[in-house]
């Protein structure tokens, strides 16, 4: 990552999704991934720049299904958009390792992933619709990295900014990354405020009213 994106990911760190994704709902911003879930229940938030990929079908012969990552920086998230498709995958055991080695972040896809015992075993973050054995080889390919995907219905270009946790995976447009963020830290800030005070023997009724609750993630 260069300084910008260094600079940008650190305005998230103390949030996860539901707090961002509670910010861009104020805002009216799209960017949550519907049906990308986390292997496991992380318990760190991966926080970093969309690396993108998309995948189409393979041509004959075949085309490359995994040669990117060697331009994949340190601190990324992969993002791979492969349609949806479930009937093979496009991330095993080997490009699992290698992201190890190179600090890769973690890796969000569009599709399935397989070898998933080798990134359970190594706690490395990978997000998906789900796991199935079949290889991609001659049957996907890349065929652009560097632009704009879609992962699970929302709009990923390169260099938003990715969060995925338990909860599943959330992209911010890098141009309004600072305001989702400084926003998410503001709604993080009053529902702390009602715990604090449910802790001290509020009612839940009478936190939420006295902190604002029900129009923290309203539209303005």
């Amino acid at each position: 990552m260069n300084a910008a994106d260094r600079e940008l990911v650190a305005l998230f760190a103390g949030l996860d999704t539901a707090g961002v994704s509670d910010a861009m709902d104020k805002l009216g911003l799209p960017g949550q991934c519907l049906g990308i879930m986390p292997l496991d229940n992380y318990r760190q938030v991966v926080v970093g720049p969309a690396f993108t990929v998309k995948y189409v079908a393979a041509s004959s012969p075949a085309g490359s299904v995994g040669d990117f990552i060697d331009e994949v920086a340190a601190g990324d998230v992969v993002v791979i958009d492969n349609d949806g498709r479930s009937d093979c995958t496009v991330w095993g055991d080997i490009m699992t390792q290698y992201a190890g080695l190179r600090q890769i972040a973690g890796t969000v896809i569009d599709g399935v992933c397989r070898d998933v015992n080798k990134a359970l075993g190594e706690g490395y973050p990978l997000f998906s619709r789900g796991r199935f054995m079949r290889t991609g080889k001659d049957r996907v390919q890349v065929e652009a990295v560097g632009g704009t995907v879609s992962i699970g219905c929302a709009r990923v270009a390169a260099r938003d900014i990715v969060v995925a946790d338990a909860n599943g995976v959330v992209v911010v447009p890098r141009e309004r990354a600072a305001e989702v963020a400084a926003l998410a830290q503001q709604i993080e800030t009053v529902e702390a405020a009602i715990r604090q005070q449910l802790a001290q023997g509020s009612t839940l009724a009478a936190a939420r009213a006295a902190l604002g609750y029900h129009t923290l993630q309203r539209k303005a």
